[in-house]
């Protein structure tokens, strides 16, 4: 089959979890070497969920990042679970929730919950703050913005390139949530489909952007950061992670090894320059289809089947099995 991906596919819990005021985060359920190491398994697509003694046995922790008590996360066995988790634990909406960071309360980019979750990782949720409308004049062809989402329909910035049109613009901040683009929302839209939309609206005119910020405790509130640089660190902290997937069961899994961690980055610089994105989980998925594939005919054929809904140039496709091939090579 010849290279190039032609088209596009078609195709709460009822108990609380309990709040504790002060709880040690020691060693948590299901770390290496018990028995919720093993495999989990977690329900199809419009399948109900799993039964309770199906799920996982892990116990994660977790605050709402501008200030709360700990709360007790577990039995998540997929990203949308996790968030009605954490909604349900503070008692608020999980359409309040933007995002999640890792070991921080910080709108730290770096450590962006996606995908995976380290054993031994704390769950920071940042909520919705303040809205606020920006007139931005599109001076130039690019606008100096990297978007993500939170699998949950939200898109939000990610990165601000510096001196951008985006970075002399005071009001908009690494980690706002885009509402809306010229009156039209692009709530439940991906992020790939949001950084589209802005790439292609018209230069020398003014768009209009309605953004929703993260809810700050008093001493978060500080100069805002460019944020989005990524680190050549580990993908996560501990020494297993609770893989959620999108499709299939969520898994126990080990770390990244040195080839995934080398590939994953590169994918996710080739998402940014291609399409404006940065998805971690997206390039961890990408390195998955082409461990094994001999050609990059074949790999094409599966980032078709695995990510059909993306339609990647051919261009595209043809940089990311050299990123692989180069990561496999130790380059």
């Amino acid at each position: 089959m010849p290279l190039g991906l032609r088209g596009k596919k078609k195709g709460k819990s009822k108990e609380s979890a309990k709040l504790v005021g002060s709880e040690e985060v020691g060693r948590r359920a299901g770390a290496p070497g018990t028995s919720a190491s093993k495999q989990v398994t977690n329900g199809a697509a419009g399948l109900p969920p799993p039964p309770a003694n199906l799920r996982p046995k892990l116990v994660f922790h977790a605050q709402l990042a501008h200030g709360s008590p700990t709360g007790r996360i577990e039995g998540i066995t997929s990203v949308k679970e996790l968030y009605f988790k954490i909604s349900e634990a503070f008692q608020i909406s999980p359409a309040e929730i933007l995002f999640c960071t890792l070991n921080t309360h910080k709108i730290d980019m770096d450590k962006l919950l996606g995908g995976q979750i380290g054993l031994e990782d704390f769950i920071f949720a940042h909520v919705k703050g303040i809205k606020k409308e920006v007139d931005v004049l599109k001076s130039e062809d690019a606008l100096g913005l990297t978007i993500t989402d939170n699998g949950m329909g939200y898109s939000f910035i990610k990165r601000i390139k510096d001196e951008s049109i985006i970075a002399k613009v005071n009001m908009i901040n690494v980690g706002d949530h885009i509402e809306s683009i010229n009156g039209v929302s692009v709530v439940g839209s991906r992020h790939y489909e949001v950084a589209k939309n802005l790439k292609e609206l018209e230069k020398g005119r003014t768009f209009t952007l309605k953004l929703i910020e993260p809810m700050k405790a008093f001493e978060m509130i500080e100069p805002r950061s460019k944020g989005g640089k990524l680190t050549e660190g580990k993908i996560s902290t501990g020494r297993e992670t609770l893989r959620l997937r999108s499709k299939g069961p969520a898994t126990v899994e080990e770390m990244p090894s040195e080839f995934e961690e080398k590939a994953i980055k590169k994918v996710d610089d080739l998402l940014e320059t291609y399409m404006g994105i940065r998805d971690i989980d997206l390039a961890a998925t990408m390195v998955e289809a082409g461990r094994d594939k001999k050609n990059p005919d074949e790999f094409a054929v599966a980032l078709d089947e695995a990510l059909g809904d993306f339609a990647f140039p051919d261009e595209f496709v043809f940089d990311v099995w050299g990123a692989i091939g180069d990561a496999k090579k130790g380059r």
